[in-house]
């Protein structure tokens, strides 16, 4: 199992960035995909998921509404598409996978795969 994460970059206040998570050694509905973001100095957080469980997407409250998680299954990714960014969303940013519950899909420690990060700086 494998997972490669790329998009990110530099982009203003307001701009926008696609994130890619690059799946390999399982397809998408057979693991919750989730988007961890950790910023210096702070714990990693879930900004957003798709569960196994009902296909169902979550985000954390500060990325309702901005960003949307999506699954493809030709190219066997799950993308996060990030509009209006923000200063504080300035982090790296990291796709996980596992067998998930509904119940602890914003845990990192839930989750049993991990990609390398991408950076993501939003700054003017």
């Amino acid at each position: 199992v494998q997972l490669q994460a790329s998009g990110g970059g530099l982009v203003q206040p307001g701009g926008s960035l696609r994130l890619s998570c690059d799946v390999s050694g399982f397809t998408l509905n057979y693991f919750s995909i989730g988007w961890f973001r950790q910023a210096p100095g702070k714990e990693r957080e879930r900004v957003s998921c798709i569960s196994i469980s009902d296909g169902s997407r979550h985000y954390v409250d500060s990325a309702k509404g901005r960003f949307t998680i999506s699954r493809d299954f030709v190219k066997n990714s799950v993308d996060l598409q990030m509009n209006n960014l923000k200063p504080e969303d300035t982090a790296v940013y990291y796709c996980a996978a596992g067998r998930v519950i509904l119940s602890t899909l914003r845990l990192a420690e839930a989750y049993t795969y991990w990609g390398q990060g991408t950076q993501v700086t939003v700054s003017s």
